[in-house]
């Protein structure tokens, strides 16, 4: 005889699923920059100069009593940060806003702040697309001031991090003191076990620091908004307080109603919001950044850096570019001692007349100065090959 029971597929219409009311997420990541580096001002226009002091004045012994007393002069130029737009545009149809058991925009509009995070951070730290109004990157000026440390084919992490040609040594010889650390989550196995010559570990956990893990005494980061690319370096430090930023307009976020979409390429329209029943989150934010790295005593001509990285296994690709400087006479010949900027790296050509920049592909622009000579500022693309500049100084 059958016994029949109304089993669970027979009753399927019948039973309510169970919707949990959290989202199973990570907590949006804020921009390292923004949060180790000095924020000024906001900016009442696109751009804004700040003064930089480029010339230290000196001071002379004289000569006996009626020795004659020599004069001397200090120098200022500016330094200008211009302020370049981040917006993204998010359309979502009203249906959907209505049938979903969540608040959407709610949870869109945190997750594209942490976007924001990340575009700033890979283009200040990196270069990562970055904008034309913005200056030379972080690894970039790092490398150009010969403050990259290789780790080599059996490295001493210690030793590249610590010891007297580490990365911390690099950026205390620019007259600069480490105030932060940032790495890919990479190197934290690395660090793990390095200890210092008193047999304490130099990668320690701090209650007390302004982050939960220090490294020799500054505060570590480890990003985790994407922005970190650890392809180009395992472990950046630097005095971050150099590292200055202004806003011109903060986060605003606007619901678009009645407005078309159209694709940035084809320029063909892809939504017709009023249309289509649909709505958009339009988030938009303007700043500017800069690494002015004025004179000091340990750093007179400004060639140095305050910030010095630890390269990965096998290191990113640059090209060379050559600055060859010569006068404009009838038989040109080379110029020595001639300074060459390029977006705040700075290099004086040796005595075959050259400075040689090591660079990621991107656009640049450059100015050259002698004492004496008008100076000259060319502006030249980094692709996949390496590039020469020939300059020509004229006596003023």
């Amino acid at each position: 005889m059958a016994i029949d029971a109304i089993a669970r597929n027979k009753a399927e219409a019948l039973i309510r699923e169970q919707l949990v009311n959290t989202i199973q997420q990570d907590v949006p990541k804020s921009s390292t920059v923004m949060q180790l580096g000095t924020r000024l001002a906001n900016m009442t226009s696109n751009q804004t100069k700040i003064p930089v002091l480029s010339m230290l004045p000196l001071a002379y012994w004289v000569n006996g009593d009626t020795g004659f007393k020599q004069t001397s002069m200090q120098k200022w130029e500016n330094v200008f940060l211009t302020a370049e737009e981040l917006a993204v545009i998010v359309p979502i149809p009203e249906a959907v806003l209505d049938d979903a058991s969540f608040d959407i925009l709610g949870e869109v509009q945190p997750r594209v702040m942490e976007a924001i995070g990340q575009c700033v951070d890979s283009a200040a730290i990196f270069g990562v697309n970055r904008p034309a109004g913005w200056p030379m990157d972080i690894i970039s000026r790092a490398r150009q001031a010969g403050n990259n440390v290789a780790p080599g084919s059996s490295p001493n992490y210690y030793d590249k991090i610590m010891g007297e040609d580490g990365i911390i040594a690099k950026v205390e010889a620019a007259g600069r003191m480490v105030t932060g650390a940032v790495s890919g989550m990479g190197i934290r196995a690395k660090l793990r076990g390095l200890k210092g010559t008193d047999g304490h570990p130099i990668f320690v956990s701090s209650m007390q620091g302004a982050t939960p893990y220090a490294l020799d005494g500054a505060p570590m980061y480890f990003p985790q908004n994407g922005s970190f690319d650890e392809t180009v370096a395992q472990l950046i430090v630097g005095d971050w307080s150099e590292a200055v930023y202004s806003i011109r307009q903060d986060v605003t976020v606007k619901i678009l109603t009645e407005s078309i979409i159209q694709d940035p390429v084809t320029k063909n329209i892809v939504y017709n919001l009023a249309q289509q029943d649909m709505i958009a989150l339009r988030v938009k934010f303007r700043a500017a950044w800069a690494l002015p790295n004025p004179a000091t005593r340990m750093n007179a001509e400004r060639m140095n850096c305050p910030f010095a990285y630890l390269e990965p296994a096998t290191a990113a690709t640059t090209y060379a570019v050559t600055f060859t400087v010569k006068d404009n006479a009838t038989s040109p010949a080379v110029i020595s001692g001639a300074m060459v900027d390029v977006e705040g790296a700075r290099k004086k050509t040796g005595a075959d007349g050259t400075a040689v920049f090591n660079l990621f592909p991107g656009s640049y622009d450059a100015k050259v100065t002698k004492k004496g000579c008008k100076p000259v500022a060319v502006s030249f693309d980094v692709s996949d090959e390496a590039v020469a500049q020939a300059i020509t100084l004229v006596s003023e």
